[in-house]
């Protein structure tokens, strides 16, 4: 338990929530671009990509979209263990501390759908 009393260190840890939150959406994001790049790749040649160059395009943005996930889960989680670790002036009164938390879990559960949803539709 802290005992600054001080709002300051709750907002930082948040501003620590939010910086990992912004890193899992650019990976999501890259992950993205990278899954659909292969398609972009058959779109201006003309001609199906080959098995590997299909392969490595999806477990690369796969993976890049899984990495995400994982971030965000971890940051909610950590940040969840930091805000119990708070005292009660800390905390501003009034104010959602779970809010962040639960969207990145709902980031990560896009995430994932979108990862299990590539995976499936290359099958």
């Amino acid at each position: 338990m802290s005992y600054l009393d001080d709002p300051r260190v709750f907002f930082a840890a948040e501003r620590t929530l939010l910086a990992w939150q912004r890193t899992a959406i650019a990976l999501m994001g890259f992950g993205f671009v990278v899954e659909r790049f292969g398609l972009f790749l058959r779109m201006v040649t003309g001609q199906p990509l080959s098995l590997p160059q299909r392969l490595f395009s999806l477990g690369l943005g796969v993976g890049m979209l899984s990495m995400g996930a994982a971030v965000c889960v971890i940051a909610a989680l950590q940040f969840s263990a930091v805000v119990r670790g708070l005292g009660e002036a800390e905390i501003p009164r009034g104010y959602w501390t779970n809010f962040g938390v639960w969207l990145n879990f709902a980031l990560a559960m896009v995430s994932l759908s979108l990862a299990i949803h590539f995976v499936l539709s290359a099958v």
